[in-house]
């Protein structure tokens, strides 16, 4: 479906002139555009080379040549700050990332929503407790999750806060990555420790071991982490939801080698599923960047809405340059999701699909706590591949949110948590997310999958009834 629609000519505060959605309303105007050309003047978080590479990587996806996993936290806090959070969510990432490639026996893209997820968009624009009505919290880099005038109350240096703290977690992230702590073999020591105290302990310790086979062999051949790069380091890439506009385009910057413009924030940045609109901020902004994109796309998404906005975004059709990030839910991915994909393929588009198996998922308790269930998010992470394999398209990843901490947010698992559970260690202020043990245990679980998936073509096929 071509897009008819009129464009506009780009430039980085085009979308100003667009209607916007999920936008805070600043008290303060002139205070807004001071910290905007403050944080215009700061360097760049990242370099257009590297989200070059990030591309190329995705392109590789988008061929069925490599698996993507991409996860972090709901929304990153300004409290929870700690070189060991950061540590411990990193860590977890490598560990599913080791299990995935051996299940898909491809390249994992690994992708940490960190380092600049601050911002969330809501479904109301106030909340009221009891007779108080406040602005609804938008993420630290808005407002404060306090329940309080002067905490609600959007304020723009929460914006250089988040710089600081963003070029602080990408400065850690770059040092684990190459500094020796993602060594193949010293994260494959800790896959060995979570299968062996899970419950399901027989049951992963087959593929575990299966690992340990293959990198024993590898090493009988003289490649290990003294010898081989690539088993002593990895490459992990940053990326975030582009809602917050006025950042992001105080952090848009020309590449001097290409003199395109490339947003700085990231290397990935993605449109969400309530920011979709083709005349919308979100879009206009985001097209005129180089950056690989991403777009949720949830049960409400049309085949032929979706066409529109792949066109206006990806006009020459690159590969690895759009990733939509499918979020429907258990129980609607079945009939949403086909439409969709037979679409983008009668259209010849060329694009990476992940499957968001934990937006669609979520739930209230009695006790009015959001909660996600294990199963519930592993049926559609196995929906999405069935989806998938009777289309011959090919499931490019998973898109998880999760922490490396112990908390008890989402119900199930091996543990079996249950609601009574949950206010155990219930930490977040936004969404719930899989602990360090969940996380890990849906990484075997897709493991299993795919290998049992695999075809002699690479493709990932209906596995046997």
């Amino acid at each position: 479906m071509p897009d008819t629609m009129p464009v506009r000519t780009w430039s980085p505060d085009s979308w100003r002139e667009c209607p916007i959605r999920q936008v805070p309303s600043y008290p303060d105007i002139e205070k807004l555009a001071s910290m905007e050309a403050r944080i215009g003047r700061y360097p760049p978080l990242v370099f257009a080379g590297e989200a070059r590479r990030l591309k190329a990587h995705l392109a590789q996806a988008a061929e069925g040549k490599a698996f993507v996993l991409q996860g972090g936290d709901c929304a990153e806090s300004f409290s929870d700050f700690t070189a060991n959070i950061i540590r411990d969510t990193f860590r977890v990432l490598l560990q599913m990332a080791v299990v995935l490639t051996f299940g898909a026996s491809l390249p994992v893209v690994k992708m940490g929503r960190m380092a600049g997820q601050f911002a969330k968009p809501r479904s109301s624009d106030s909340e009221t407790q009891g007779d108080v009505t406040l602005p609804s919290y938008r993420g630290d880099i808005i407002n404060g999750p306090e329940f309080s005038a002067e905490a609600r109350t959007p304020d723009p240096a929460r914006m250089e806060f988040g710089y600081f703290q963003s070029a602080s977690t990408l400065n850690l992230l770059r040092a684990f990555a190459s500094g020796g702590y993602a060594d193949l073999h010293e994260v494959h020591r800790w896959n060995l420790e979570f299968a062996a105290r899970s419950p399901l302990a027989a049951r992963y310790q087959d593929l575990a071991h299966r690992i340990d086979e293959t990198l024993s062999f590898m090493a009988a051949c003289g490649m290990t982490s003294t010898t081989t790069r690539d088993m002593r380091e990895t490459d992990f890439y940053i990326s975030h939801e582009a809602l917050l506009l006025p950042y992001e385009q105080a952090l848009t910057r020309i590449d001097s080698t290409t003199g395109d413009w490339y947003g700085c924030s990231a290397h990935f940045l993605w449109i969400g599923d309530r920011t979709r609109q083709l005349d919308g901020a979100h879009v206009e902004f985001l097209r005129g960047l180089k950056n690989p994109l991403g777009m949720k796309v949830g049960p409400t998404q049309e085949p032929d809405d979706l066409l529109r906005i792949l066109e206006r975004l990806n006009p020459a059709n690159e590969p690895g340059r759009i990733t939509l990030i499918s979020r429907m839910g258990h129980d609607k991915v079945g009939a949403r999701l086909p439409p969709l994909l037979r679409a983008v393929e009668r259209e010849g588009a060329k694009v990476v699909w992940l499957c968001d198996p934990m937006h669609g998922n979520t739930i209230s308790t009695v006790a009015k706590l959001k909660t996600r269930n294990f199963d519930q998010i592993l049926s559609e992470v196995r929906s999405f591949f069935d989806i998938h394999a009777a289309e011959d398209t090919w499931a490019g990843g998973v898109h998880v949110e999760m922490t490396g901490q112990d908390v008890t947010e989402c119900t199930g698992g091996a543990h079996r948590l249950t609601e009574a559970d949950l206010t155990e260690r219930y930490e977040t202020f936004c969404d719930p997310r899989l602990n360090a043990e969940q996380s890990l245990e849906l990484a075997f679980l897709v493991a299993e999958e795919l290998k049992q998936r695999r075809a002699p073509n690479g493709m990932i096929q209906v596995a046997a009834q």
